[in-house]
């Protein structure tokens, strides 16, 4: 078949995944802007390669007439999260969200695959506008944990080498790692609070630390330079220390050092005019 007839069939797969990676990228953006927990961790697409399309054509006996009806997966976007205790809220983003239309969902973490397989599928109906106008495509979101995301990624290399046929003795080391898997997912999940609650501090004062320093770079055009450098040695100590409670504080102290300077400056502009 002509390069150019697969191009023309996949270029809207190709815009679709850019456009749904962006999409969830950018949720996950917010609810960090906002210091709110995401339960999305990494967001990755891809669109299925020509060679894949043709392999499961052939073991589906699919016509090159059916494959957009019936390949559900020729977009793939996967969602990663630390805990499984995200997974049900990622699903009810999808459904909550306005832009693609919940077809049907496979759950493979209550129903595990006899391979092992552990991870939750949701197929939407997605529009993308191209030069011929709307078009509607399937596309499969797949929501697991890292720890699922990591045997999967190795199961999928054997799959390929072996060409679907694993000898016997990797089945049984797959079965066991992915046994190993749930009971590590099982862990996480037992310190879960532990873990956000350490994620959020160290949120909480990355986003203190951008902001005292954006505000000092703001008093260098406002106060004298000798000003300058002693607060910039009490926030090197206050951040040596470690301790939140002091950086919260001095972060109070020089917005109102800040303010203070920027209401100064007002004034005196005021006054030039005058």
């Amino acid at each position: 078949m002509e390069t150019q007839v697969w191009r023309d069939l996949l270029d809207p797969y190709d815009l679709a995944v850019k456009e749904l990676t962006a999409k969830f990228e950018h949720l996950r953006y917010e609810y960090k802007s906002r210091g709110i927990y995401c339960p999305i961790e990494q967001v990755t697409g891809r669109v299925k390669t020509v060679s894949s399309i043709l392999d499961k054509m052939q073991k589906k006996n699919i016509e090159f007439s059916e494959i957009e009806e019936r390949l559900e997966d020729i977009v793939g976007v996967r969602i990663i999260c630390q805990f499984v205790e995200d997974i049900p809220k990622v699903v009810h983003m999808i459904h909550e969200r306005k832009d693609m239309q919940v077809h049907h969902e496979k759950d493979y973490i209550a129903h595990m695959k006899t391979s092992g397989y552990r991870s939750y599928h949701v197929i939407v109906g997605y529009d993308v506008q191209t030069m011929s106008g709307p078009k509607t495509i399937q596309a499969e979101i797949q929501i697991r944990t890292m720890g699922m995301n990591f045997w999967s990624t190795i199961e999928h290399s054997l799959q390929y080498k072996y060409k679907h046929n694993i000898p016997d003795h990797l089945k049984e080391k797959l079965l066991k790692a992915a046994d190993a898997i749930v009971v590590l997912d099982n862990e996480m999940s037992s310190v879960r609070d532990e873990i956000m609650d350490a994620q959020n501090s160290m949120q909480i004062q990355a986003n203190l630390i951008s902001e005292i320093l954006n505000n000092i770079q703001n008093l260098y055009r406002l106060a004298n330079q000798r000003e300058i450098r002693k607060i910039q040695e009490e926030f090197y100590q206050v951040y040596q220390e470690n301790d939140l409670e002091k950086l919260e504080r001095f972060h109070k102290q020089l917005d109102i050092i800040a303010e203070g300077y920027r209401a100064q400056n007002v004034d005196f502009g005021c006054g030039e005019v005058t």
